[in-house]
């Protein structure tokens, strides 16, 4: 017993690290080739229609019509390390069409597949069957991976501060923005929101899971929100005033809160804090009732 529980301990501590090596060896199998912005806007352009992932959520942070006015990014995932398997009757096809029915801003589609059982296939099958902005969620660390999102389907990409150095950071965001795509970089403390903002990040989203010990904590969002915005010194959008319908001098940078959120508690409590939008996976697919539990966290 205890052997396990040890054994446990070093998996969850060095998950991370171990997803990174992993894609590694996934990256090396990948075409050799240097990427230019223009490669990335051809790719876009080829590919035609274009979703406006940014311009989704800040619609829904302004829409008058739900209380809570926060987006929603609904997440397409079926395990994960932490929590195993969340949606036993995985269809992602069924599930983002639920999702878009029920009033999602946009989809995140897990595309990694040894750790997540996530796969690139479901994020072109799913953009053939709905109008939402998708976001490719994986471990990015290659330039190539990007263009990967492009060809298969994605407006937006994720960049985790944990794994990328200043440069890669800084290249890759520069990059997917030059090519018109939306880049979501993640952040767990206020070192990582300090190099967020340092790349002037205006789509920055605060995971409340701890990736060494995989504890929970929403004042994580609470805690960078306020640095975020003392840093900025202007007020998020939930707290600046109406002026004929519209917020005023609000934040450019959209906060979107990540991890842990269960309830309609959990989401007032964060849009009180300055998140803008949400993004929200287990709790919404682990239920069943998809449209209840969208209805319960955001109208």
């Amino acid at each position: 017993m205890f052997s396990d529980l040890c054994a446990l301990c070093v998996s969850v501590a060095n998950i991370l690290d171990t997803i990174v090596e992993e894609k590694k060896r996934e990256v090396a199998r990948l075409p050799e080739r240097a990427l230019a912005a223009g490669d990335l806007r051809d790719a876009v352009l080829e590919r035609g229609e274009r979703r406006d992932f940014m311009g989704a959520l800040r619609a829904a942070s302004r829409n008058t019509q739900h209380a809570t006015r926060v987006g929603l990014i609904a997440e397409v995932k079926k395990a994960s390390p932490s929590a195993g398997i969340i949606c036993k009757d995985f269809d992602p096809i069924r599930i983002a069409k639920e999702y878009e029915a029920a009033g999602a801003s946009c989809l995140s589609v897990l595309t990694d597949e040894k750790f997540f059982q996530g796969s690139l296939d479901y994020l072109r099958q799913i953009r053939a069957a709905v109008k939402l902005p998708l976001l490719r969620k994986d471990f990015m660390i290659d330039e190539r991976q990007i263009l990967e999102a492009v060809e298969w389907g994605a407006d937006a990409i994720l960049l985790i501060v944990a794994i990328l150095d200043d440069a890669r950071l800084k290249r890759f965001h520069d990059l997917a923005r030059s090519a018109g795509l939306a880049v979501l970089v993640e952040v767990h403390d206020e070192a990582e929101l300090e190099r967020a903002m340092a790349i002037d990040a205006e789509l920055i989203g605060v995971n409340n899971r701890d990736l060494k010990t995989f504890k929970v904590d929403l004042g994580n969002t609470e805690r960078l929100a306020a640095k975020l915005f003392r840093r900025t010194g202007i007020l998020p959008v939930s707290n600046v005033k109406r002026e004929n319908g519209d917020r005023q001098d609000a934040c450019p940078t959209l906060l979107v809160a990540e991890s842990g959120i269960h309830t309609r508690a959990d989401v007032e409590r964060l849009v009180k804090c300055g998140a803008g939008a949400i993004l929200v996976g287990e709790s919404l697919v682990k239920g069943g009732d998809i449209r209840g539990k969208v209805k319960e966290l955001i109208d």
